[in-house]
């Protein structure tokens, strides 16, 4: 029987990178973001891929896309807990507090819905258990400048997994989390450009491919429940991590 995984954020990015290796690996695969279209592009019309559109911010949209992806494929082995975003970059004090709201809402609440209706299937399916790995970030260790809202909530996502860890053991629920840098995606692609247009001179980001970074997840998804990956970074070898600030 294919193992299964929901991915949310799964219309772009490193969620969408991700879903075509599970989808190759053999997976059942339940693909969440917002947008149909985009989400269908990503399933190419594949019979394992499971286009459930919702708001990872939307609490009922949320529960229905859950809902449906455990009775069509009879448990949820996996959740890859991804949807995210940037938000507006600058200084705390040119952040509206309207911005920042929209980030944690995103970032932090919207990965803790996912997290909340993963575990609760997880829990109550026969075999009893199953993994989340959550898209942590660098940034949870040093942070890019003016990115309070982004770093802030990536920092409270490894609070999210180490309590997850600890919540999920007596229910054989395992919990890890991977922190990728510089992976090539839009969004990337979008914070060099702001660089670039606040600094012609400034030096375009090393970058690594996106299907990296989803084969790492792979690998940390495949494991038997015994053995968990708690934290992985996978990052661009020369990005300005180690000694960045």
């Amino acid at each position: 029987m294919s193992k299964t995984i929901i991915i949310t954020g799964a219309s772009s990015g490193i969620g969408a990178a991700t879903a075509k290796v599970f989808l190759v690996a053999g997976w059942q695969v339940g693909l969440i973001a917002r947008r149909r279209e985009a989400l269908e592009a990503v399933a190419d019309g594949h019979g394992a891929a499971h286009v459930l559109p919702a708001d990872v911010t939307d609490e009922d949209a949320l529960g229905v896309a859950f809902e449906t992806f455990a009775k069509v494929t009879g448990r949820i082995d996996v959740l890859f807990n991804n949807a995210g975003s940037f938000g507006p970059a600058g200084l705390i004090d040119e952040i509206s507090v309207d911005d920042w709201r929209e980030v944690v809402e995103l970032n932090l609440t919207g990965m803790f819905l996912a997290a909340r209706f993963a575990f609760r299937q997880m829990r109550a399916q026969t075999p009893q258990g199953g993994r989340i790995i959550n898209n942590g970030s660098v940034s949870a260790h040093a942070p890019r400048p003016g990115s309070v809202g982004y770093t802030s909530t990536k920092h409270a996502i490894t609070g999210l997994t180490k309590t997850l860890s600890l919540d999920g053991r007596a229910f054989d629920i395992a919990c890890g989390q991977i922190d990728i840098g510089n992976a090539q995606t839009e969004l990337l692609d979008q914070l060099n450009a702001r660089a670039q247009a606040a600094n012609p001179d400034v030096a375009v980001q090393p970058m690594m491919d996106a299907g990296l970074a989803a084969d790492a997840v792979l690998q940390m998804a495949a494991l038997p429940l015994s053995a968990n990956v708690q934290f992985m970074t996978i990052m661009a070898t020369k990005m300005p991590l180690i000694g960045r600030g």
